[in-house]
């Protein structure tokens, strides 16, 4: 967490893909909602579904919240630590134990005993397929790391089928 970050700007905000996805809006715009008095602006000749959606999902979640904290008597104040402070948490050399994210086992995606260089151009094609639906399945669940894992061996997976084609 970051609460400093108190302006977040998405530029071509309206050019559907990947990083402007609506999931990808809502985690970049969160970004700045964790500031007392942070704000995001999205730059944008239209706007998308995506933009929409997110819109809409801040504002629901921004709502849920503020009955919440009135609710309970919740004033919200800004973090009390230096810059300096929050950084350090972030620098594992600084810390005693390692976090590492978990490596995904070639079992899990590919089939037992599995050699990617004996296999057809076409069990290459089925393999990266299933690998696909793999990878966005984690990127949907924010399994961003898991996501990227299984895109370095999609890559592999490519250099092998060209060889094997």
């Amino acid at each position: 967490d970051m609460p400093e970050v108190s302006l977040v700007a998405i530029l071509d905000a309206d050019k559907e893909g990947f990083l402007r996805s609506e999931r990808s809006l809502i985690q970049t715009i969160g970004r700045a909602a964790r500031n007392l008095e942070g704000k995001a602006i999205l730059y944008a000749d239209k706007i998308t579904g995506s933009m929409e959606k997110a819109i809409g999902e801040t504002e629901r979640r921004r709502e849920k919240q503020q009955l919440h904290n009135e609710a309970l008597g919740i004033v919200p104040q800004a973090l009390k630590k230096d810059v300096a402070d929050i950084l350090e948490l972030g620098d594992m050399t600084k810390n005693k134990r390692k976090v590492v994210a978990p490596k995904i086992k070639l079992s899990e995606v590919a089939e037992e005993g599995a050699s990617y260089s004996a296999m057809s151009p076409q069990q290459l094609e089925k393999a990266i397929q299933k690998l696909e639906s793999k990878m966005y399945q984690h990127a949907k669940d924010l399994e961003f790391e898991q996501a990227a894992q299984v895109r370095d061996e999609i890559d592999n997976l490519r250099k092998q089928f060209i060889v094997n084609s």
